[in-house]
């Protein structure tokens, strides 16, 4: 795996780690005194995910035997309002999901996470690439810690696909349109979209905006948070172009992502739609809906196609790194060491196969056996860069503002120019 340099909100994996020995994190029993509770949010709900982590607490609190942590299991789509409400009231959780770009910039200046630079132990250091913990990074020191790398790209049925005739994966936009129209032709949607939750539909035009801007436009953008180049212009009207060929499943706009089997996961996980644009968190989302709950066994995935007349570099992939981070008023030591603990290769493997992803720990990679998470990480590796999701970079108030403004365009109530005048509007008013 090569090494790249990433700027701002760029991602990096990197060639090797080294062992962490089990325990050596955490160091064993945290301190002398009364015990030590934390509250402690992450967004797995049910079967593997949730299962992961109360086992790991479990495990933690077994060698830190003065530490007791209460979890509290939030839905995805719900987390980050709850999370903001929490932190405004000054009751937040001591360890909370990130994902680092202007979103825990925000929270960072607001005084409401710990810098756990000083915190991160060697073993940590030298098992996770130094571009993964910059994700994290906010005027040179570390606020977070990453558990799994999260690239997107597009994930298809492989056998819909030969029922329709098509024989390889689209790599243009052209080739996207005319397998669209081949699986009109037998009956299932094409594209399936959770437009209700809004973000899913938004990555449809992230991937334009990367195809349609070069580096330089998206790391201005990502400083000023204006669309002010031509590009982001480009990029709305080619999403319009492609959503009035009607490549989405029927009622997408109320189609929520993630819950349940008439979710756009579950439309994919049920072969009733044929693909869906989404981060690598996916194939886990997916195998929690099909109907024996297992991972989907015709599963594949290919990079956003190469659209003609832009400025992106090819091969330029967009993506993101979940992770936790310590509220401002948590036990330092004792938060910290768990997040250290969960950094253990061990601790990764588990990670990686319970919720079916790419774990942050590169020298955990090796448990990756699903063949869509394989393809992922071999264009990752061969992409020119990676920018992280934009509603991530551009922080709450903006980020959002991209991401209603892109449903409000598919749902006709307005057109490309607005979508740009919304998002900078929303600049305006910081």
């Amino acid at each position: 795996m090569k090494r790249k340099n990433r700027f701002a909100g760029i991602l990096a994996l990197a060639a090797s780690t080294a062992l962490l020995a089990s325990g050596c994190a955490s160091g064993g029993d945290s301190g002398q005194g009364d015990t030590v509770a934390l509250t402690f949010w992450q967004n797995s709900t049910t079967g593997e995910g949730k299962a992961y982590w109360e086992k790991t607490i479990a495990e933690f609190e077994a060698v830190n035997p003065k530490v007791t942590i209460e979890m509290q299991s939030i839905q995805n789509e719900e987390m980050d309002g709850k999370l903001q409400t929490a932190l405004n009231s000054g009751d937040a959780p001591d360890i909370f999901m990130a994902r680092g770009g202007g979103k825990l910039a925000d929270v960072v200046a607001a005084g409401q996470a710990m810098d756990i630079t000083d915190s991160i132990a060697d073993a940590t250091k030298a098992a996770v690439p130094e571009g993964v913990l910059s994700a994290f990074a906010i005027d040179g020191k570390i606020y977070g810690m990453p558990t799994a790398v999260l690239p997107g790209g597009i994930f298809y049925s492989k056998d819909l696909f030969a029922e329709a005739g098509i024989d390889a994966v689209p790599t243009t936009l052209d080739e996207l349109d005319a397998a669209v129209d081949k699986l009109k032709a037998t009956g299932v949607a094409p594209i399936a979209v959770g437009a209700k939750d809004a973000w899913p539909a938004a990555h449809w035009y992230y991937f334009f905006a990367q195809r349609a801007c070069s580096q330089d436009a998206m790391n201005e953008a990502a400083k000023t948070k204006t669309f002010d180049d031509s590009c982001w212009l480009k990029a709305s009207e080619n999403m319009q172009t492609f959503v009035k060929t009607e490549p989405f499943n029927q009622g997408f706009l109320t189609t929520s992502a993630q819950q349940g089997a008439g979710s756009s996961a579950g439309l994919l996980a049920n072969h009733e739609a044929a693909m869906e644009l989404m981060g690598a968190w996916n194939p886990g989302v997916i195998a929690s809906l099909t109907p024996d709950q297992k991972p989907l066994p015709d599963l594949g995935w290919f990079p956003f196609p190469e659209v003609t007349g832009g400025d992106g570099t090819p091969g330029a992939m967009m993506g993101g790194v979940d992770g936790f981070t310590c509220s401002a008023q948590a036990p330092k030591q004792q938060c910290t060491d768990f997040l250290n603990f969960f950094m253990q290769k061990q601790q990764q493997e588990g990670y990686a196969n319970a919720f079916h992803t790419l774990p942050a720990n590169t020298e955990a990679q090796g448990v990756v056996s699903d063949s869509a998470l394989q393809s992922i990480l071999a264009a990752y590796n061969d992409a020119p860069y990676v920018t992280v999701w934009l509603d991530t970079l551009f922080g709450q108030n903006v980020g959002t503002a991209l991401n209603t403004g892109v449903v409000d365009m598919l749902a006709g109530k307005g057109g490309a120019a607005d979508l740009v005048s919304g998002v900078n509007a929303a600049a305006a008013k910081g």
